[in-house]
């Protein structure tokens, strides 16, 4: 492009450039400066030498994680976590939407929705206050297990160092909270089915069911692969608010995983070049992961994000 022709471009789009500007900016300084950040994974970082004046010890931060005990327990306790979730969080948001679509009642399926969706506005804070309320020593949920013989005696659940209890509160708790929301995209891709494929269905004898799987379902394939596709990128990235707020020492062996580790680590423990070290791990497996489930998709489903 001649510099002309950026010229005029300029002369005839500035008003549309200068609303873009506050947006280029927000990114340039929240999105792109702390790039920088990522030479702290290579330095034994000191707040008097910053960034630039820090000692330099190559890949050191890398090899004394890959070596130590955490490394093998956080990627166990990630992926336990994340398969977890994905197994009941990835189709419920579907079952619910599809459940939503079927109901003939509009004011009960508002009030549906609006109950459903309710749970994800409020402050993780106080769903992890509730929540351990709820299964604390004088919980509600712990005194109905006393009372159905689950447990002796009233118990806290999450200082409970089994393999489900604090995983399974964390799992269910998750899915009562985002469900609702998530089932709003695709309630919008189910609107947008064509409804003449329902009416051939029907002549062709097919019940509510049979509608279900053969116009409905593969109404959305599309969008199920595409959040498939994300759900699977993100296996490392399991929440770490909640689990901060509900972890304690006592269930680190099966709670701990690697964004909390990561928080406790540079956080409180200030070990910055360190920390930042596993942060970066975990993004590159991360990025693994999205190129590996998009190729997949695209071989099996002729479906790609890229």
């Amino acid at each position: 492009m001649r510099i002309s022709d950026i010229k005029k471009d300029w002369a005839r789009n500035k008003s549309v450039y200068f609303l873009a500007l506050p947006l280029i900016i927000y990114f340039v300084i929240f999105n792109y400066l702390p790039i920088g950040g990522i030479l702290l994974a290579f330095e034994h970082y000191d707040a008097r030498g910053g960034t630039v004046g820090s000692a330099w010890i190559g890949i050191s931060n890398f090899v004394n994680f890959f070596s130590t005990y955490y490394f093998g327990r956080l990627i166990k306790n990630t992926l336990i976590m994340s398969v977890y979730s994905m197994i009941i969080n990835f189709p419920a948001p579907i079952i619910l939407a599809l459940l939503l679509n079927e109901m003939e009642n509009r004011a009960f399926k508002k009030t549906i929705q609006t109950m459903s969706y309710m749970p994800y506005f409020v402050s993780t804070v106080v769903i992890c206050g509730i929540i351990q309320d709820f299964v604390g020593t004088t919980g509600l949920i712990s005194q109905a297990l006393v009372k159905m013989g689950v447990y002796h005696k009233p118990t806290d659940m999450l200082g409970l160092r089994d393999f489900w209890t604090f995983r399974t509160i964390f799992v269910i708790s998750n899915a009562w909270q985002s469900t609702g929301y998530g089932s709003i995209i695709f309630l919008a891709v189910l609107s947008s089915v064509d409804q003449e494929l329902y009416e051939a269905a029907k002549i062709d004898g097919a019940g509510r069911w049979k509608q279900t799987l053969h116009v409905t379902i593969p109404g959305i394939q599309t969008m199920i692969m595409m959040m498939l596709i994300m759900q699977v990128s993100s296996l490392l990235n399991v929440s770490m608010d909640k689990i901060i707020l509900l972890y304690r020492p006592t269930t680190y062996e099966v709670a701990d995983v690697i964004m909390s580790f990561v928080y406790r680590s540079g956080i409180m423990q200030g070990e910055y070049g360190y920390s930042t070290a596993v942060n970066i791990f975990n993004s590159v497996v991360s990025m693994v992961l999205l190129i590996t489930a998009n190729a997949a998709s695209r071989k099996f489903s002729e479906f790609s994000l890229f």
